[in-house]
């Protein structure tokens, strides 16, 4: 590990205002996932309520950020999963498939407890503590870490500890590897340490700029897809 000052956002790479990231809206159809959940109960009512653009209803980080106010319940978690996933995953159906594997792979019941017991940490003892039940003890089936960490980003208001939980994916991971970090950053499967380090990169350099820590965990997704060719 590097100890010299990292430079996250090199000259070139925009960091989005706050308000854009928060506003930062992905379409959905609400029919590819409402047959994959195990019960309608698992449907956040909040979706229903979006107006349509283009066709598509979508969901916005303000919305999930709303709907996770709620996970203090057994239906709010509930609520909170369904919600980020729909929020990450888009409108391909195979994709909606993919993840939806969450649910035919898990009862309900182990699902509610992995989520509870998660989040309860989370509050009480920080993200990275967090981030290690999910990806150890508490760990959901096909739910991996590019997924959980945005569960945890958005209940993470009330969490414990100096640094809320942010996203890692494949895209982030690709943009830390290229702004040097001095560290090896695989595209998937982090291990604990690896989501410490990133938490720290963010937050200490977002402190340096001034801005909140996820507009730089924003700016680094839009680098990582414009890395691989991928649009912004």
């Amino acid at each position: 590990m590097q100890s010299a000052t990292v430079h996250l956002t090199p000259a070139g790479t925009t960091v989005p205002e706050h308000g854009a990231v928060l506003g930062q809206a992905i379409p959905f159809d609400r029919d590819h996932w409402v047959t994959r959940l195990p019960s309608a109960d698992w449907w956040p009512p909040e979706l229903d309520g979006r107006t349509e653009v283009a066709g598509r209803r979508r969901v916005d980080r303000s919305l999930v950020l709303d709907i996770a106010a709620r996970s203090d319940s057994i239906e709010g978690r509930r609520h909170l999963l369904t919600a980020a996933l729909v929020w990450g995953t888009g409108t391909k159906a195979r994709s909606v498939a993919r993840r939806a594997r969450i649910f035919t792979e898990s009862a309900p019941r182990d699902i509610d407890v992995c989520l509870e017991a998660a989040l309860d940490i989370l509050r009480e003892d920080g993200a990275v503590a967090a981030y290690y039940a999910l990806n150890n003890e508490h760990r959901i089936r096909f739910l991996g870490p590019a997924f959980f960490t945005k569960v945890l980003y958005f209940a993470g208001r009330e969490s414990a500890g100096a640094w809320r939980p942010l996203i890692l994916d494949r895209f982030v991971a690709l943009a830390l590897r290229a702004a040097g970090t001095g560290d090896k950053w695989p595209t998937s499967a982090w291990k604990t340490p690896c989501y410490e380090r990133y938490l720290s990169l963010i937050h200490e350099h977002a402190r340096r700029e001034g801005v909140f820590p996820d507009q730089i965990e924003a700016a680094l997704f839009t680098r990582g897809k414009r890395l691989v060719g991928r649009p912004g």
